[in-house]
């Protein structure tokens, strides 16, 4: 039986705006596996470590019974769900927002005017505790799907969804009110898995190759070559996560600077060395980074 095999699971998004990013994530640290989503899981041929293939809406709840140890889900949906289970970390993909949103026409402009209105939503637990932290009364209509139809159909005053772009509210003529919950993926575990000494071992193996992934992420290998003299000009400008590793050359008087520079600023950075007196200014990617 897979859930008796004594290795180590972790719960993805079958299929949806998690999944390309969840593979990944886990190839970059180094997981060799085929991943179908027909297919119920997909054994690591190098890890101890089995990668089970479920609707999203599912893993917190598998991961909280111990079905999977680890489970990689937007944190809306672990919240939603009110999942006991334990969040190891932010991954830095799949943002979105749970934001309750109003008709353009609606004379609706605040929090507090929701009060005794009608809102539908797919998220009827976390809504209901959002109104009652603002101490607001209002219907609650619980939807599976098309939420934000329901002002047009006049089934509901308001809606409270998942906003990525905002492109499909403005399609239906809803602009946004309140931001009740910014989301992401996390990657969380089950409680019972982190007290059990082996299995812990695996999670955090597991976690130092994804911490390192996340890490190097947007981030760039930079090498150049400059006199001596510019050092302190050039330290002033590499934006590195600690001082910059200095190599003298064989020609005297010159030396090499190796750093890690976020691949947003390399442009701008890179003119600014250029002018300090940097040349041969090579950049590469990093797979990644343990601190």
């Amino acid at each position: 039986m897979i859930a008796n095999n004594g290795r180590l699971k972790i719960a993805i998004q079958k299929s949806g705006r998690l999944t390309d990013d969840s593979v990944s994530l886990l190839r970059a640290c180094g997981l060799e596996f085929e991943f179908q989503k027909q297919s119920l899981y997909s054994p690591c041929r190098n890890f101890d470590l089995d990668i089970l293939a479920l609707r999203d809406d599912d893993i917190p709840e598998y991961v909280q019974d111990a079905v999977a140890d680890l489970g990689i889900v937007g944190e809306n949906i672990v919240r939603e769900k009110r999942a006991q289970v334990e969040t190891i970390t932010k991954l830095g993909y799949g943002h979105c927002r749970l934001t309750i949103s109003v008709p353009q026409r609606s004379t609706i402009r605040t929090v507090g005017q929701l009060n005794r209105k009608r809102i539908a939503t797919t998220y009827p637990s976390t809504l209901k505790q959002f109104l009652r932290s603002q101490k607001l009364k209002a219907e609650v209509i619980e939807l599976s799907g098309s939420v934000e139809l329901a002002p047009t159909l006049d089934v509901a005053d308001a809606i409270c969804d998942i906003v990525s772009t905002g492109t499909t509210s403005r399609m239906n003529g809803l602009r946004p009110l309140h931001v009740v919950l910014p989301s992401e993926a996390i990657l969380i575990a089950n409680r019972e898995t982190m007290k059990n000494p082996a299995k812990k071992l695996l999670v955090d193996r597991l976690f130092i190759r994804i911490s390192g992934g996340l890490q190097a992420r947007g981030k760039r290998y930079m090498m150049m070559n400059a006199p001596s003299s510019a050092i302190p000009r050039l330290k002033r400008i590499i934006p590195s996560l600690k001082s910059p590793t200095v190599v003298p050359l064989a020609e005297e008087g010159m030396v090499a600077l190796h750093s890690v520079i976020g691949e947003d600023v390399f442009w701008d950075v890179m003119e600014k060395l250029k002018r300090a007196g940097a040349s041969d200014i090579v950049v590469v990617p990093i797979e990644t980074i343990i601190k």
